[in-house]
């Protein structure tokens, strides 16, 4: 059930009511906040008991606790404060969030338990952790948003901290992030009789609402532009493919854009070389990549990124009927190059060359960043832990590494090389689609660097985190919205002035 969290922020000293939340360190430690409450001798029967220790992400759940005014008491371990990364902020508010669903509304006392400063910047991403751990896609379960009694479920949280006017405007950029990680959930989550191109492409367009300039081209624009290996995908679907251009523009003047680019198809049979049955409804989410990239451009334009930012998606609907490209099928790509088709479930590469080529020619960017679900090989290799990384230049590999580390949306670096590049060599044209049953992620990686010229270029291959992946402390949903924090820090980290 979806939950309506809304946060308030507020010096400590109001007596709390209801449902509190405080902290113990390793050795059972608690701050000034939770001392003032009184209930130290309570938790620590309590613990005992429970063997609760204080390590981080633990809770400890005192229901009516005795002595006290508090409906409930719940007691969340932080372990050493000293050793929590950026991540593990996020990932103790998800842990909350997850401890207290039931409750209508909660106080919690944020301060560590050795009594020293805890910044503003952390106490905003535990906020963001509760925020995305309470977000469920229900819009199709009848009722599913209310609570028992019929009313809307909502969760109102008081965030009690010394420095609060510094929590609240750290919080507003967090937030911006939160709402950019939640659409691209909504999308991907979103099913394919719902979300076609036209109506992905409506999504963008709301981003004007932001300062973002929208451009929406139409099949007819793409055929202008030669872009015939994206519309070979879209040609067997009655629904006409889009592209949408999403530009920010917070930067220095004339500067060179940051340019992020998204897979879009938005649901994938395999064409003629169609994919079996048996989970093909998980196929709504192969558009994850163009999910990540509009979140990231709402991220970044919420919080006014001091940067120029381009965000471009290739939205298409790859289906089999009497007009879809075929196997054998040669295609002249918007570079001019030539492509054979040899397996037409191959289709995300076909989007996104064409996608680079035309980034490349109408920006000049700084820098290119593609994101697609493009290969179950990717999943073979890495599982649902990281995401694939391929890149030409070691600069760009380090800021997307580091992002990685930081946000907790890790990626691993993979190899680009020659050897690989000779197994899309084709007979009949200047390369094929696919590689073989071997390497397959490295091959398709291969093929797309055919498309990049001179620019500093980054592959993320998300096929394995940005649907059906490993639910954590902060997200139960089946998307995950990953990648609008890993792109949104790349950004500020690296490009912002």
């Amino acid at each position: 059930m979806t939950v309506q969290t809304s946060f308030s922020f507020a010096k400590p000293g109001r007596k709390p009511l209801g449902t509190v939340v405080v902290f113990a360190g390793n050795d059972l430690a608690l701050g000034p906040q939770a001392k003032a409450l009184g209930v130290g001798d309570l938790i620590a029967r309590a613990a005992a008991t429970a063997s609760f220790k204080g390590k981080a992400m633990t809770t400890l759940d005192l229901l009516a606790p005795a002595g006290t005014d508090l409906d409930r008491l719940v007691v969340v371990g932080m372990g050493k404060p000293a050793d929590l990364a950026e991540y593990d902020w996020l990932r103790l508010g998800g842990s909350v969030a997850g401890a207290v669903s039931r409750s209508k509304s909660v106080t919690v006392m944020m301060e560590r338990p050795d009594g020293r400063k805890l910044a503003a910047g952390h106490i905003a991403d535990f906020a963001l952790g509760m925020r995305l751990r309470t977000y469920a896609y229900d819009k199709f379960k009848t009722g599913a948003k209310n609570d028992d009694n019929g009313k809307p479920s909502a969760l109102a949280v008081t965030i009690a901290s010394a420095d609060s006017a510094a929590v609240r405007k750290a919080w507003e950029r967090a937030e911006a992030i939160g709402e950019g990680v939640i659409l691209a959930r909504d999308l991907v989550n979103d099913p394919a009789n719902v979300l076609g191109p036209v109506e992905f492409a409506r999504k963008a367009s709301e981003l004007k609402k932001l300062g973002v300039a929208v451009e929406i081209l139409t099949e007819a624009n793409l055929k202008k532009l030669d872009m015939a290996a994206l519309l070979g995908v879209a040609q067997g679907s009655p629904r006409p493919p889009r592209v949408a251009v999403m530009r920010w523009t917070g930067g220095k003047a004339k500067e060179p854009p940051v340019t992020l680019i998204g897979k879009g198809v938005v649901f994938d049979t395999g064409g003629i070389s169609i994919k079996p049955g048996a989970g093909m409804e998980d196929m709504k989410g192969d558009m994850g990549g163009a999910a990540a990239v509009i979140g990231a451009m709402k991220a970044i334009a919420g919080r006014k990124a001091k940067a120029h930012v381009v965000g471009i998606i290739g939205l298409v609907e790859n289906m089999p009927d009497g007009n879809a490209q075929r196997p054998g099928d040669i295609v002249t790509a918007k570079s001019g190059k030539t492509i054979e088709i040899i397996n037409t479930d191959a289709e995300g590469r076909l989007v996104l060359c064409d996608l680079l080529t035309y980034a490349e020619q109408r920006f000049k960017p700084k820098l290119m960043v593609d994101l697609a679900t493009l290969t179950g090989a990717i999943l073979v290799a890495l599982g649902h832990h990281h995401a694939g990384l391929f890149a030409n230049d070691d600069a760009l590999a380090d800021a997307l590494l580091a992002a990685g580390k930081e946000t907790g949306e890790r990626v691993w670096r993979m190899p680009l090389d020659p050897e690989y590049d000779k197994m899309i060599d084709s007979r009949f044209a200047d390369m094929k689609n696919i590689g073989g049953r071997y390497a397959g992620s490295v091959t398709a990686a291969q093929f797309l660097q055919r498309f990049v010229e001179d620019t500093p270029w980054a592959h993320i291959d998300l096929a394995g985190t940005a649907m059906d992946s490993r639910q954590t402390e902060i997200n139960q949903s089946w998307a995950s919205g990953w990648g609008v924090r890993l792109l949104d820090r790349m950004v500020a980290d690296k490009y912002e002035k």
